[in-house]
């Protein structure tokens, strides 16, 4: 096969990506095996499971693209013994993540769940009993400190926030650093997580840190699935200890339903805080990139294994 073939693994909108790519590559949305097998490239979407078995049926590939960060689904080490670059996209829905995290945070803390319920049946005979919180003068509590976590930051001091951060791989500034983690729980009022998920970062949230924040407190988890233990997000939630908790993220996905989703203080989304129009253009037009980048020889933007050049690519 003479053409350059660039697979899409899941929903991408050629009217962003083919202008790009131009006369080097041609986009197949509905890749078949055949499509597959002779790709040179593939856009990956969050979902799209690129493992070492994947990697056997395409022979050809010198690049991936993920729409995103994360890459728990993509064998990376397989890759870049490969020599394929796993191309990411950061900061295209940076913005969106954190505009979705102080939705989140207001949702809560001004209680437009329960108090949605109560309007709708009727009962604003109740309205007395029932309190909302404020953002402003409370302190949001960021763990992991990098584009997303900053943007949190700065929208929620524009909402009159105290902010705190910690990071376990790049240490905030000074202003906003924290010790540890126990310091961070202890002094916030909202904690949001945006850290990848390792080994060591998997429930990083759970009953020990919980049983540390301030009574009343919303965690919001728009970062990975993993780091939050939802049964001890539960048992927090029942006890009175978290006010409230929301989730764009799981473990797995799709969601499996957990007893949490039907409490009255949480709030779900299906992993699409960030992927509002604007933002899945700027990550669809941001991998196109990486693709065209590798095939005509340059260095992409940015990779999630910046040694793949140490193994050599496989030969057409």
């Amino acid at each position: 096969m003479d053409r350059n073939v660039v697979v899409a693994l899941g929903p991408v909108d050629p009217a962003v990506v083919e202008p790009i790519l131009g006369a080097h590559a041609t986009l197949v949305t509905d890749p078949k095996p055949d499509d597959v097998a002779a790709a040179v490239g593939a856009i990956a979407r969050a979902d799209a499971v690129i493992d070492a078995a994947f990697l056997d049926r395409t022979p050809r590939l010198r690049v991936i693209a993920r729409t995103g960060v994360g890459v728990d689904r993509v064998d990376v080490e397989t890759a870049t013994a490969r020599g394929i670059p796993v191309v990411i996209t950061p900061g295209s829905g940076s913005r969106a993540v954190a505009e979705g995290v102080l939705a989140m945070a207001l949702h809560l803390v001004k209680r437009l769940g329960p108090l949605t319920a109560l309007v709708r049946e009727g009962r604003w005979a109740q309205r007395g009993g029932w309190t909302v919180g404020d953002l402003d003068g409370a302190t949001m509590g960021i763990v992991g400190y990098g584009r997303i976590g900053r943007r949190v930051g700065e929208l929620a001091s524009a909402f009159g926030m105290r902010v705190l951060a910690y990071d376990p791989y790049r240490p905030p500034p000074d202003d906003v650093a924290c010790a540890d983690l126990g310091e961070l729980a202890a002094a916030s009022d909202v904690v949001t997580l945006h850290v990848p998920l390792t080994e060591q970062t998997h429930h990083l949230v759970d009953t020990r840190f919980l049983g540390r924040v301030r009574p009343g407190a919303v965690v919001v988890n728009c970062g990975r699935g993993g780091l939050l233990d939802l049964d001890a997000a539960l048992d927090a939630l029942n006890s009175g200890r978290l006010g409230g908790v929301g989730l764009d993220v799981f473990d797995p996905e799709p969601a499996v339903h957990h007893p949490l989703f039907d409490h009255p203080n949480v709030v779900l989304s299906p992993h699409l805080t960030g992927m509002t129009r604007r933002a899945e253009a700027r990550t669809f037009a941001d991998a196109a990139r990486g693709v065209l980048a590798v095939l005509t020889g340059r260095p992409p933007a940015a990779v999630a294994n910046p040694d793949w050049r140490s193994a050599p690519c496989v030969s057409d």
